[in-house]
């Protein structure tokens, strides 16, 4: 058998050690700039679904309770007051309608998209022919914010 010599021979110690993988310190800058995308980027939904939040506040003070508020006058005479307990009478009998009422006109009463009650006056100060329905808004403060069926 013949053996061949190389011209090189083979060193370990000559060639260039290849990195598996990434330091600790290239580890920690990606999660931060991660996390720092993300923070941005939760803001910015939070920003679109606020803005959401107010179309269906709005929608529902014009549109919602307008039938069964309606459907209540026709069988009354009126719109709820505050003495046959405002919005509450659409769910449950005022005594003093107690012949007329043929409710109830809806399900239950919702919140607002903030978690709170509508606001509700018969007759009302912006509306003096009709009701004032509203929504306090995302402060649950009685403020110019308010959204309500008078715009």
């Amino acid at each position: 058998m013949i053996m061949l010599k190389s011209a090189t021979p083979f060193r370990n110690a000559t060639l260039p050690r290849l990195r598996a993988g990434f330091s600790l310190v290239e580890m920690l800058i990606v999660i931060a700039l991660i996390a720092i995308i993300g923070t941005l980027l939760i803001g910015r939904i939070g920003n679109l679904f606020g803005g959401a939040q107010e179309d269906v506040a709005k929608q529902f003070v014009d549109n919602a309770l307008k039938a069964p508020l309606l459907k209540y006058r026709i069988d009354t005479g009126s719109y709820p007051t505050a003495e046959d307990g405002g919005l509450n009478a659409l769910l449950n009998q005022p005594s003093s309608k107690a012949s007329k009422w043929k409710g109830p006109y809806v399900e239950k009463l919702p919140d607002d998209p903030w978690g709170n009650p509508y606001q509700y006056k018969y007759p009302g100060t912006r509306n003096p022919d009709g009701y004032d329905l509203w929504s306090l808004g995302p402060d649950a403060q009685s403020e110019a914010d308010n959204i309500g069926n008078w715009e």
